[in-house]
């Protein structure tokens, strides 16, 4: 594992790391969340394969229902059925065709939110690669969530400057976590992934037992909490 991967885990276990416990023993619910416009195509393949982990580590931790969003082309914002089934996820995803478009990450902020206030989502996953909007209105989006108590966690893709200032600033102001990823590491982000779903499903307490049972990057997440 590279120095900057294992630096940026480490961050990124350490903001997950002090997120408020959940109870255990409740079903989670997952909002997962994906730029589908066109700058994503070469790498929403590799994107479909990685939810798997979540799925892994939600499994006798109470559960965990997950919901896919995605937004592309123009003014298309669509969401799935809930599905605690990893394969269906999965093919929900892999029906999904990026096309060229804005992207809309403030309109993904806000029905977040309304489904916050409906009791009806647990945490947000969002991976993206750049943002073409107001970064204010964003964040004040942002800062919604955080006012609900929703954490985003944030994985992003590739070096656009404006996602690189902005995208760290929502995992803040929701009091999620953010973490910078590439193709050359599907097993950190795979870790990762089955991290936040730990905590989706089971708290703070299934997070440490995923750590020990997955070692490497999430082993980080072990030592953060301890």
């Amino acid at each position: 594992m590279s120095r900057a991967v294992t630096t940026t885990a480490d961050t990124f276990v350490q903001q997950v790391s002090r997120l408020p416990p959940r109870p255990a023993g409740t079903r989670g619910r997952l909002l997962f969340a994906m730029d589908a416009t066109a700058s994503r195509e070469p790498t929403w393949d590799h994107a479909c394969t990685i939810q798997g982990e979540m799925f892994v580590a939600a499994e006798g931790l109470g559960g965990l229902d997950v919901r896919l969003a995605f937004y592309r082309g123009f003014d298309e914002f669509k969401v799935s059925r809930w599905t605690s089934d990893g394969r269906e996820l999965a093919r929900l995803m892999s029906a999904v065709r990026c096309l060229a478009g804005r992207t809309q990450i403030g309109r993904l902020l806000r029905y977040a939110a309304e489904q916050r206030r409906e009791s009806r989502i647990d945490a947000v996953v969002f991976v993206g690669d750049c943002c073409e909007e107001d970064v204010d209105q964003v964040g004040h989006e942002a800062g919604q969530l955080g006012l609900l108590g929703l954490p985003v966690f944030v994985f992003h893709e590739g070096n656009d400057r404006v996602a690189s200032r902005l995208f760290p600033q929502i995992a803040k102001l929701t009091r999620g976590a953010y973490c910078k990823f590439d193709r050359t590491s599907p097993d950190e982000l795979r870790k990762l992934l089955g991290a936040v779903a730990a905590y989706a499903a089971g708290g703070r307490d299934a997070l440490l037992k995923y750590g020990r049972e997955q070692g490497g990057v999430a082993a980080l997440l072990t030592h953060q909490v301890k």
